[in-house]
């Protein structure tokens, strides 16, 4: 028996793990006792099911028939390779390297293909993020200046934690989870606000069901109570905040008693709220959320939970907003990343991202736009896609506009564990190792007591498929790019990495990580200066940046559209045993939660005679799909929910195969609506009919 320190890959939280191994079985999983107490969720402890589990590539693919036909040739990776960098080096040949774009799921081991993508000689590396937290994102560096992983959230220590539709307890990241839990159990205070109840809403002390869409209106009607009970930090705001007389002015008609028939609650209710949080302050937390790509408006509800925080002056302090922190703060000098040998391409992005669009973070950019290049061929074709763990045509809405503009690329590239439904639209599928049978680079993990850690592989791979690192070593050797990434190994990767950092990989064994402090790290509070980021060095409620760009830091509030009759506004979100499409397949996780339900007001579903457990249609225009009903009264009459990432349609994975719904294939129309500040999807926006199906079983009266 072995114990191996490694990091789960059932979601993109990426648990630190403590594995227990024997004759390359796994006979023991649990999370990092030194990070998480042992602490493990379903999804993580599904993890040696993953490796078993024989529905996944097991050795490279290349299409054979029409895209999407689902016919394969098995082959080597030394022809899929070579395959590979063929097709590359003539698109290069005919479009240039610019037509190449590389696309990631995110985290902290991205560098590796942005540095391949920018080592090709193109710019448009990018990732899901636009589907996620661009707008959180940006509404953080327009304020602070910093982006939305700038601050930690010292949720342990808080007294009051505000949520906005942040399901916190369901999307479970344990160590998130065991902060919220010890923060109840010490008295603090949780405030949950969604237009449906959930597992976190039933644990709250206080919920607010509002009006679907009207989260900014809500945030409006508290600032303007915080400001009129005088129950913000004014010292904070003398010291560090620039455009606070402003706000007083423009947040005047946004009364309590406006926001509370705007969002459907009662007035006093916000008051008591405000006249709460007023003597918790500053350790009062409005969570900024996770993804916030839902509506038109969600940038400036992001700004405003942004203001909220500023206005609580949670900043710097224990039981707030805490700056992260990396090795220079701790005097010591960080791991090298790959993107450091390589130069990041002048040439301008073909999403328009940084040119066209000079108010958005140039970053990764934001993946739907670069279909319109691939469409119009302006400002150049974009002609070859590779993502590595991402999945646009699940991540996405509408995946058939998607095809149709993908249908102008020569190549199309899935590396990933399992089948995806873009891999399956692929010309070639790279079989990357499970995160149990791979290894990856050394990473820093920010925070307020940062640490280095490391993927450590714990079995043997099953079939024929490699850990992230190797692919992409083969592939740059092919290429031709060995002289800009000169490694063997993992070994070689990590001393490299290593090197300035005075630590090696011996360093990880008694841990699986590599504290950079023992203590906690604060800046002095009275000390702030130059931690902001912006133009002014200040914190912004009028931001420079969007001003110059012609957008309003401060925009007036519009009610958003109600469904039309007949029809229904459709929502998602997560469950705690599942990982959006990733893991619908596993055979344990499967068996949990085999298909997804639509949630829908039990008042609504009376006049449409639909009892819980029937089968209904959801329409969208073209699309249709037929699900089972879970009726209940804790959700909005106007509108439906469901869980994210069924309804799949590759019938390699059996158990997935058409359980379920898939709700991005009902936002047909909303590819590219986006939220025009802050680059965020507006996946929200979406109405649907719903009705009882013919598919019931129907009732035959015997004579």
């Amino acid at each position: 028996m072995r114990t191996v320190w490694s990091i789960c890959g059932m979601c993109t939280v990426r648990c630190p793990i403590k594995v227990e191994v024997d004759n390359n079985e796994i006979k023991w999983i649990e999370g990092n006792p030194y990070l998480l107490g042992g602490s493990l969720c379903a999804r993580g402890a599904a993890g040696e099911a993953l490796v078993k589990d024989s529905e996944k590539p097991q050795t490279p693919l290349i299409r054979k028939g029409p895209r999407g036909s689902g016919k394969w040739d098995p082959v080597s990776w030394e022809t899929a390779i070579d395959y590979l960098a063929t097709k590359l080096e003539n698109i290069i040949s005919k479009y240039g390297a610019r037509s190449i774009m590389v696309s990631t799921r995110g985290g902290p081991w991205q560098d590796m293909w942005k540095a391949f993508c920018f080592a090709l000689g193109s710019p448009n590396y990018t990732n899901h993020d636009s589907a996620c937290g661009r707008n959180i994102h940006h509404a953080s560096l327009s304020v602070y200046g910093v982006g939305r992983k700038g601050f930690a959230l010292d949720i342990k220590n808080t007294k009051h934690l505000i949520l906005f539709g942040r399901n916190i307890l369901a999307s479970l990241g344990v160590a998130e989870v065991n902060q919220v839990l010890d923060m109840m159990e010490k008295g603090g205070r949780l405030t949950y606000i969604d237009c449906r109840q959930t597992l976190t809403g039933i644990k709250a002390h206080r919920f607010f069901m509002i009006n679907p869409g009207t989260d900014y209106a809500l945030c409006l009607g508290m600032i303007n109570e915080i400001i009129n009970q005088n129950a913000y930090d004014a010292e904070f705001i003398e010291k560090y905040v620039l455009g606070f007389e402003e706000l007083k002015k423009f947040i005047e008609p946004y009364t309590a008693e406006w926001a509370a028939k705007e969002c459907g609650i009662k007035a006093k209710n916000i008051k008591e709220f405000v006249s709460e949080i007023a003597q918790q302050k500053p350790q009062v937390i409005f969570h900024r959320g996770w993804m916030l790509s839902r509506y038109r408006d969600s940038f400036y509800t992001s700004r405003a939970i942004h203001i909220l925080n500023v206005l609580m002056g949670n900043i710097e302090v224990p039981g707030g907003q805490i700056f992260t922190k990396g090795a220079a703060d701790c005097q010591k000098k960080g791991p090298r990343n790959f993107s450091s040998l390589v130069k990041k391409p002048e040439e301008k992005r073909a999403d328009g991202v940084g040119w066209r669009y000079k108010h958005f973070d140039a970053g990764p950019g934001l993946f739907h736009l670069f279909y319109d290049a691939m469409l119009t061929e302006d400002p150049y074709p974009i002609k070859a896609l590779i993502c590595y763990r991402h999945d646009p045509f699940t991540c996405f809405p509408d995946p058939e506009a998607q095809k149709e503009a993908l249908d102008n690329c020569e190549l199309l590239v899935s590396i990933d564990t399992h089948y995806s439904e873009f891999g399956w639209y692929s010309d070639i599928i790279l079989p990357e190792s499970t995160y149990l049978e791979r290894e990856t680079p050394i990473a820093l993990k920010k925070g307020t007591k940062p640490y280095l850690w490391l993927r450590q592989r714990v079995l043997e791979p099953r079939y024929n498929t490699k850990a992230n690192w190797e692919i992409f070593l083969l592939l740059t050797e092919r290429l031709g790019l060995k002289n800009v990434f000169p490694f063997k190994d993992i070994d070689e990767i990590w001393e490299w990495q290593l090197e300035p950092t005075g630590f090696s990989i011996e360093d990880f064994n008694d841990k699986g990580f590599i504290p950079l402090t023992d203590k906690p790290v604060l800046y002095d509070r009275e000390k702030l200066e130059g931690k902001f980021k912006t133009p002014t060095g200040k914190i912004e409620i009028i931001s420079n940046k969007l001003e110059e760009a012609g957008f309003p830091s401060l925009k007036p509030y519009e009610s958003p559209c109600r469904p039309p009759k007949g029809k229904y506004r459709l929502i998602f979100g997560r469950s705690p045993v599942h990982t959006h499409s990733h893991t619908i397949n596993n055979p344990l996780l499967h068996e949990l939660m085999p298909e997804n339900t639509l949630w829908l007001n039990a008042r609504e579903a009376q006049k449409l005679g639909i009892k819980e457990g029937d089968l209904v249609d959801i329409i969208a225009d073209s699309v249709k799909f037929t699900g089972k009903a879970h009726v209940t009264e804790f959700i909005h009459p106007e509108v439906v929910y469901t869980v994210h990432g069924f309804g799949r349609e590759i019938p390699y994975q059996t158990r997935a195969y058409n359980a379920g719904f898939a709700d991005q294939k009902l936002m047909e129309g909303l590819l590219q609506r986006m939220d025009p500040v802050g680059g965020g999807l507006c996946l929200c926006e979406r109405f649907v009919i719903v009705r009882r199906s013919s598919r019931n079983p129907k009732r035959r009266v015997e004579l």
